[in-house]
């Protein structure tokens, strides 16, 4: 199954009749809230109410998350059904349009943190002619530092197709004056496997200097980015290769057989290594 970023740009894929079928599945409600309580941990706010910038916002659905955790929100998204889906469902926080690609422009100082699920790796897709994706990611990223008072975190949730996707949007955030790294939760599971790009605004005395660790201990992940890739492409590479030659022989005189082909009967003999003939 292809992603979704490959099938359309942002605003097309979440039409209608998806952005409905996005907010209401309970599975996918249920995975980008506990991203959202996850991405709100690593921010360590400080112990009062907070205004956080919610980049792709959506349905609200992460919204709802820093609601519950007592912050005030505004969010915008590039999907116009997504955030028509976030009004019907009557959100506490304020929504409105726009491309994160273009990074829109807030008073500098104005939140003390933000949070994103799942959009950031729409921004390594070139949608239209002419979008070059690093320059898209430094000017997300330096409209995105201005906006966050001094010492404020971002945390971006995303899903990078690429060792080369995380290192290049690592490099514009950097380039744009944030410091921080990658935290990796459950950096071994197929399916629990989340990445956090976990980034600060400059410091200040009432912000912690370290980077949370990953879940399960594994808080230099990040490091091995790179080489984790390779380990996965290998696997990928064997798993492709791992039927034998008597294998794919069977496979091929049994598809003939339901074709109505005639082959010969199957033989202790079938696929065997023939001698060489001199």
């Amino acid at each position: 199954m292809s992603r979704p970023e490959h099938q359309n740009p942002p605003d097309i894929f979440y039409n209608e009749a998806e952005a409905k079928k996005y907010a209401s599945s309970s599975r996918m409600i249920e995975i980008q809230t506990k991203m959202a309580e996850r991405a709100l941990e690593l921010c360590l706010l400080p112990d009062r109410p907070c205004l956080l910038l919610d980049i792709g916002c959506g349905s609200g659905i992460s919204g709802e998350a820093i609601t519950e955790a007592g912050h005030f929100w505004i969010g915008y998204d590039i999907s116009p059904s997504m955030l028509g889906i976030a009004v019907q469902r009557e959100v506490d926080g304020d929504v409105f349009l726009s491309d994160a690609g273009q990074g829109p422009k807030f008073r500098p100082g104005t939140f003390d943190g933000a949070i994103s699920i799942s959009a950031l790796q729409w921004l390594c897709n070139c949608d239209k002619k002419g979008q070059e994706p690093f320059k898209r990611l430094r000017c997300f990223f330096d409209r995105l530092y201005l906006a966050l008072r001094k010492g404020a975190r971002a945390v971006l949730q995303f899903y990078p197709e690429t060792a080369g996707q995380v290192e290049m949007i690592t490099a514009a955030a950097l380039r744009a004056g944030f410091g921080g790294g990658l935290v990796v939760d459950f950096p071994h599971s197929a399916k629990a496997k989340k990445h956090f790009l976990v980034v600060y605004a400059g410091l200040s005395g009432d912000m912690p200097k370290e980077i949370p660790a990953g879940l399960q201990g594994e808080v230099d992940e990040h490091r091995q980015t790179v080489a984790v890739a390779q380990r996965e492409r290998q696997h990928k590479k064997k798993g492709k290769n791992s039927k034998t030659y008597k294998d794919k022989v069977y496979e091929k005189k049994e598809h003939q057989r339901k074709r109505g082909i005639g082959v010969r009967k199957d033989t202790k003999y079938t696929a065997r290594a023939r001698k060489p003939r001199f």
